[in-house]
């Protein structure tokens, strides 16, 4: 994959642009999921209600889903900064909006689910965290641009590392923040926070980028460039179709993890610790960052899923806080390998100038998994599951396999997700496609590792 220009400057200064690139982005996605997760806390604790909140979330990933195509075709067809500038103007004006319409609408009225200013409060604050997301598939791409072939597992690993950063923050001050300072004062941080990310992101520069990279990419939504940059490469279309299978799994813990969390625990403990848990982020992030993913990052990606399946069946057996809280903490170390991954696997396989639209592309197909569980899962707990955990007899009858408690229907949801998670990671496995993939990526490493090595000995011999 050649860079856009011949490279202007050196690995460690290039690193160091996407050190401030990768900042700038922590702290514009800690600002997003702060409002994102205070939404849902808040909408919870007023009504109570395990389908608002699943709606919501099904909500946001099913925005994500609409729009990812279109946001991998921008970033192929303009300057990754420009369109991480265009994001980050689009998501502060949103949340202004929010700000505005909180202040004129009565509390009791924003809260009536059968009102329409409900939904679109909602609505604003997620189309501006989904049009955040943009930067996310940006900053895939100067991975691509600024960091050397052998060193994107690493640095897709601090990548992971800045998303743990991001959840322990927003999941430590949204729980406080509703608690103690209400959900008005809880946008203005916000708000206050997106302009300062935005003012930084004017500052920065990317030299190695003078122009927008020759592209094939037209209009605003090329879904036929998109497929086709997929295609393209053998075997990476069900390397998607396994990540989104993996995402129907994880609609189920986006639906039912904070429901089950807030009745164990008030609100402002509830934050910390899932805060607390959200350090295996960190962790996994950093294991990567120091490690990489070895010779074949989908072998490490498996591996990754079955564990985090046999994670989700178990650590909901008994309704005790450590067990809940360690099986957040180890789920969440390996989730990074998972992400990072698929995300080397792409920068390894697939020409910088279809990146985006192949980014976007996953993202689309793997967003869409989630809200779709979200939406199926949150009314059957909520309607059957939990009401049949809580009645006499279903609590017997459960109580041999996992326990006593309020929140044994939710525990019953994700012993069964866990299951299927084990079982589709066992069969991708053995598939002839996971074979292919991993030549390819083995092939086009080394091809570029040789090239590396070309350009070192002909630069050394001037």
């Amino acid at each position: 994959m050649g860079r856009m220009t011949e490279a202007l400057r050196s690995p460690a200064q290039r690193s160091r642009t996407f050190a401030g690139i990768l900042v700038n982005t922590a702290l514009a996605n800690i600002t997003t999921s702060y409002l994102w997760f205070a939404l849902t806390f808040w909408v919870y604790l007023q009504t109570r209600n395990v389908i608002a909140t699943g709606v919501i979330g099904g909500a946001y990933m099913l925005l994500i889903a609409l729009s990812s195509i279109s946001f991998g075709t921008f970033v192929d067809r303009y300057r990754k900064l420009a369109v991480m500038r265009f994001a980050a103007g689009f998501t502060l004006v949103m949340f202004v909006l929010s700000g505005v319409m909180f202040l004129l609408t009565p509390a009791a009225r924003l809260l009536d689910l059968t009102q329409p200013w409900f939904w679109v409060f909602t609505l604003i604050i997620l189309v501006g965290a989904v049009v955040e997301n943009m930067r996310n598939i940006a900053l895939s791409t100067t991975v691509t641009i600024l960091i050397e072939p052998d060193r994107r597992a690493n640095a897709n690993g601090l990548v992971g590392m800045v998303q743990g950063l991001m959840f322990i923050v927003t999941s430590l001050l949204s729980g406080l923040s509703v608690g103690l300072l209400g959900m008005g004062w809880t946008i203005v941080v916000a708000i206050v926070l997106t302009a300062l990310a935005f003012a930084h992101l004017l500052m920065l520069r990317m030299p190695e980028e003078v122009r927008a990279a020759a592209t094939d990419a037209h209009g605003g939504f090329d879904l036929r460039g998109s497929l086709a940059a997929v295609l393209a490469i053998s075997g990476l279309f069900a390397l998607i179709l396994f990540s989104t299978f993996n995402n129907f799994i994880g609609g189920v813990y986006m639906a039912l993890m904070d429901p089950y969390g807030l009745e164990m625990f008030p609100v402002e403990l509830w934050g910390t610790y899932f805060a607390l848990g959200a350090t295996g982020f960190i962790v996994g992030g950093a294991l990567i960052g120091k490690f990489g993913l070895g010779s074949n990052p989908l072998r490490t990606m498996l591996i990754a899923v079955i564990v985090m399946g046999i994670l989700g069946a178990v650590f909901t057996l008994r309704e005790w806080a450590w067990l809940y809280i360690t099986g957040i903490w180890l789920y969440l170390v390996l989730v990074p390998f998972v992400e990072a991954a698929e995300q080397t696997v792409i920068q390894q396989v697939v020409p910088l100038n279809r990146q985006g639209r192949v980014f976007g592309f996953a993202m689309a197909f793997e967003s869409a998994a989630a809200p779709i569980t979200a939406f199926l899962i949150a009314p059957i707990a909520q309607v059957w599951i939990i009401p049949y955990a809580r009645s006499a007899e279903g609590a017997a009858q459960l109580a041999p396999l996992l326990g006593e408690g309020t929140s044994r229907g939710i525990a019953l949801v994700f012993l069964a997700a866990g299951i299927i998670m084990i079982a589709a990671a066992m069969l991708a496995s053995l598939t002839p496609v996971y074979r292919r993939v991993s030549a390819s990526y083995a092939r086009t490493a080394a091809e570029e590792s040789g090239m590396a090595n070309t350009a070192s000995s002909s630069s050394s011999s001037k």
